[in-house]
């Protein structure tokens, strides 16, 4: 039985529009579909969504979901930091397609940064991530992967997430079993946790992987006796 990534990890969009353009993107379709912004290629800073940060009941929560980092401001990813320093109970996820254009330290415990990877020829980006933001947490997510991404440098990363490609174009886009394997096989070499997203079900079958980093579990865990708690 597979669970969805999104009842483990929240969306706080703080940060809505993004300059990358993926042809495939949804969160640029669903802006468009809802009038969200006026322009997607022009991300725009939400910061009154800060306030969901001062939850106390703790979450997990992907900040980039309808944005890439690369394409925050400095004061605002200064301002976003200082409010994740302040609130240790959660984790917090970004993600960026374009690491080259980042460059920035941090110390924060609670903060995971990633890249997506979908093809062989990504591969540059991880090693970018690694030289241009020095963190304590980093991640990877592979998708959509649209093929084989072959021997991969995963020094010092604490996860990766695989996933195919949805929606209409996931009828003639498909994702080899064989390089899921490898991916895993070579990250539990390692020991990083590896999490198999729900759409590849279909392509994997039901026996899926889906390991969460120990501070996410945590999280989960005080999430499952805070609510145990109020039902009381």
């Amino acid at each position: 039985m597979s669970i969805c990534i999104k009842d483990q990890i929240q969306n706080m969009n703080l940060v809505i529009g993004c300059t990358v353009g993926c042809p495939y993107c949804y969160a640029r379709n669903n802006t468009r579909r809802y009038h969200i912004i006026d322009d997607f290629e022009k991300p725009q800073f939400f910061p009154g969504k800060l306030r969901m940060m001062e939850k106390k009941k703790p979450q997990n929560f992907l900040l980039t979901g309808m944005s890439d980092l690369s394409g925050w401001h400095e004061e605002w990813r200064e301002e976003v930091f200082k409010k994740i320093a302040e609130n240790p109970q959660h984790q917090f996820l970004f993600l960026t397609k374009r690491p080259d254009l980042l460059s920035f330290e941090t110390d924060l415990d609670n903060a995971w940064f990633g890249v997506t990877v979908t093809r062989k020829s990504e591969l540059w980006r991880i090693d970018a991530l690694r030289s241009n933001v020095k963190a304590k947490k980093y991640h990877v997510t592979f998708e959509p992967l649209f093929d084989d991404p072959g021997k991969v440098d995963l020094t010092d990363i604490d996860w990766i997430v695989v996933g195919t490609m949805t929606g209409a174009k996931s009828r003639t886009v498909k994702t080899d079993p064989g390089w899921v394997y490898s991916l895993t096989e070579q990250a539990h070499e390692l020991n990083i946790p590896v999490f198999w997203k729900e759409d590849l079900v279909p392509i994997m079958g039901e026996e899926m992987i889906q390991e969460m980093p120990d501070a996410f579990n945590k999280v989960l865990e005080e999430q499952r006796i805070w609510n145990n708690q109020k039902s009381k």
